[in-house]
């Protein structure tokens, strides 16, 4: 059994809601007027009861004759749809009509006589009975009004609402039915133009309603959504790309060293040569595979550092001595003006260490002999703050923007010939990201380049005076 559409489900709880909220104004519709009726006739019946006992007050030392005579009058004066019953409390009836000449079983008094319902013959009746005492004399006397009247009327309120109220819920429900389709109705668009977006073409967006309600925003938001998807897709596809471009240069050398070393038969030297060839590619492969598994990693969330409470200058001084080495193969001048002091950071340390060596090894590679690399590490509103300098051939303006990118290069054949990958800078982003930090970089072409590490200060170190 297929479930009820999300139109059919309202209709439905519309349907009940509004069926309970019919039977509850019926309820209290009908039992005001009730009460109504009550209001309107028990006031009467005392008014009644009171001009009796005037009558027996006034006549009753006149006799018999003349009580009987102004209870009779009073009867016809209040017309045929009312009663009145006086008898003497032992029973005799003074006065009475022929449906209650009957005796009358005595009631309780109370200190406030109230009216009751009751029925004479097939006609329901509003009754109010009450005890008098005259000249040692007690008289009870009976007063009461049909109710007919009032009852069909209450027969006719029934007979509209058994009748009108399923029918007005009906026509509520076809009306809710066609106006939940037709609130709705974007959903299904939406949902046809959502199937309709395939992977080949997440170029296409979904038609934003007008109106600013919840579909308008609903609409934009999967666009939104749609256009990281989109994003994250031709990242993916260009990373794919990429890698593969850049692990067929070295898997075709390590290819072509092998086969020509087997070709034919060659001296030591030759096949020491290969192999050196076959090793140098490799390890540039191995570098390779190990900063696109970093990245893999990083995408996908699942290469959490450890953090715990890190000297920062201490990474940073490490990462120094091993990038002074190769500054002085290359005679560049290396300064590095890093306080001694301990720059407190929640961090990884080999993770802030690799990320200083990538800088720095970027630095060395792009300076050329007899050029300067400064490193500097001070702090600035709560931030740490590494400054890595170099006087080496700058960064075009066009290339600002992109450096960070995987696999961006300005100068594909220099870097390639440095060994450079284009992945660096974007581990060292995502390394400093990781730490809630960002780097920056300021870059001339032919003055050099400053790459800034930003990495917060632990809260106990910037709590110290």
């Amino acid at each position: 059994m297929s479930p009820l559409s999300i139109g059919a489900r309202l209709t439905v709880w519309y349907s009940l809601i509004l069926a309970l909220s019919l039977c509850l104004f019926s309820g209290i519709a009908y039992f005001a007027m009730i009460h109504s009726i009550r209001v309107t006739v028990d006031p009467a019946l005392r008014q009644r009861v009171q001009a009796v006992r005037n009558i027996i007050q006034e006549d009753a030392p006149s006799g018999l004759a003349a009580l009987q005579d102004e209870f009779r009058e009073l009867a016809d004066s209040e017309g045929a749809d009312a009663r009145l019953r006086v008898a003497y409390e032992h029973g005799a009836v003074i006065f009475a009509p022929a449906d209650l000449q009957a005796a009358r079983e005595p009631r309780r008094l109370q200190d406030t006589p109230r009216p009751f319902t009751s029925r004479l013959g097939n006609a329901r009746y509003r009754f109010l009975r009450e005890t008098l005492d005259v000249s040692g004399k007690r008289y009870d006397i009976e007063v009461a009004s049909s109710l007919r009247d009032y009852d069909e009327a209450l027969e006719r309120f029934r007979i509209v609402m058994y009748s009108a109220a399923p029918a007005f819920l009906i026509l509520a429900a076809l009306g809710g039915y066609w106006l939940s389709r037709r609130a709705l109705a974007p959903v299904d668009e939406i949902t046809q133009a959502a199937r309709n977006i395939g992977a080949k073409d997440l170029s296409q967006r979904l038609a934003v309603p007008r109106s600013s309600d919840e579909l308008h925003r609903l609409a934009d938001t999967l666009n939104g959504m749609l256009s990281r998807i989109e994003a994250a897709f031709q990242r993916v596809t260009q990373f794919t790309a990429d890698a593969s471009h850049e692990l067929r240069t070295p898997v075709s050398v390590l290819r072509t060293s092998a086969e020509l070393a087997l070709r034919k038969p060659r001296s030591e030297a030759e096949y020491r040569e290969a192999l050196a060839r076959i090793l140098e590619e490799s390890e540039r492969v191995s570098h390779l595979i190990d900063q696109l598994l970093v990245l893999a990693r990083a995408d996908s969330g699942s290469s959490a550092l450890p953090m715990a409470r890190t000297d920062l200058s201490a990474a940073l001084q490490a990462a120094c001595s091993e990038a002074k080495v190769l500054a002085e193969a290359k005679q560049l001048k290396f300064s590095q003006l890093v306080p001694t002091d301990s720059v407190w950071v929640q961090g990884d340390a080999a993770s802030l260490q690799r990320l200083f060596m990538i800088l720095l090894d970027n630095a060395v590679k792009y300076t050329p002999i007899g050029g300067e690399i400064t490193v500097r590490l001070s702090s600035d509103d709560g931030q740490a703050v590494a400054a890595i300098r170099d006087s080496g051939v700058g960064i075009a303006p066009e290339d600002l923007s992109h450096v960070f990118e995987r696999f961006y290069r300005s100068d594909r054949a220099r870097s390639r010939e440095s060994g450079g990958t284009g992945l660096g800078l974007a581990i060292g982003r995502w390394i400093a990201q990781t730490h809630r930090g960002d780097i920056r970089v300021e870059s001339s072409p032919g003055k050099g380049s400053e790459f800034q590490v930003r990495i917060p200060i632990s809260r106990h170190e910037a709590d110290k005076p």
